[in-house]
């Protein structure tokens, strides 16, 4: 005989079964995450499902044109098949080697990217904020080892209401409260000018 514990927990799977099985809507969907996920986002209330090109879909099957792009990290289009092709065939092969190895792909890629862009080097980052952050490094470290700048004193400068990412140096160089509010002490060196404006530059 089932205990009623296990009854209820019984009832509860079938339940979940149940809801899974017919779908949520998009209500539903955004409740869950409220109540479970950081309320960092404010997010509009659309729940999407599917994307492809230009167009995505909601959980209720309305279609809609993406003119965000994910912030333009998918300026290419959802689901490109030459790029879900590439990411599988690769995903197949080998996963992830990290930079303690060298693999038979960065090369190519490296060679590919310097001669398009015109550089001389690459070096590889995850995210947009991380390249901002690796900026920075380069800048201090080259302004210190070539332009003979004292240590620990090198200035950065900013144009105000530059939004790069949501780390500490990206928030320290930001004049928007919500970005930068209650996250002090911000990190040294960094000072804002406004855009476009060259005689504060000078």
């Amino acid at each position: 005989m089932l205990s009623r514990g296990l009854i209820r927990l019984t009832r509860q799977t079938e339940a979940a079964f149940c809801i899974t099985q017919r779908g949520l809507t998009s209500q539903e969907y955004i409740a869950r995450e409220d109540k479970f996920g950081a309320h960092n986002y404010h997010p509009l209330p659309v729940v999407l499902k599917k994307g492809e090109g230009v167009f995505m879909w909601d959980v209720e099957g309305k279609r809609y044109y993406d003119f965000l792009s994910a912030y333009s990290a998918v300026n290419q289009g959802h689901c490109h098949p030459r790029i879900i092709k590439a990411l599988v065939d690769q995903a197949s092969e080998l996963t992830l080697t990290s930079r303690a190895f060298h693999n038979d792909v960065l090369g190519e890629y490296e060679e590919y990217l310097t001669g398009l862009l015109g550089y001389e080097r690459l070096l590889p980052m995850n995210t947009g904020v991380e390249g901002g952050e690796t900026a920075c490094k380069l800048a201090r470290k080259w302004g210190y080892m070539k332009k003979g700048i004292p240590e620990n004193k090198a200035k950065i400068i900013f144009a105000k209401n530059n939004f790069w990412g949501r780390t500490l140096a990206a928030v320290s160089s930001s004049t928007d409260p919500t970005a930068f509010g209650q996250f002090g002490p911000y990190m040294p060196g960094f000072d804002m000018i406004p855009y476009n404006d060259l005689e504060s530059l000078e």
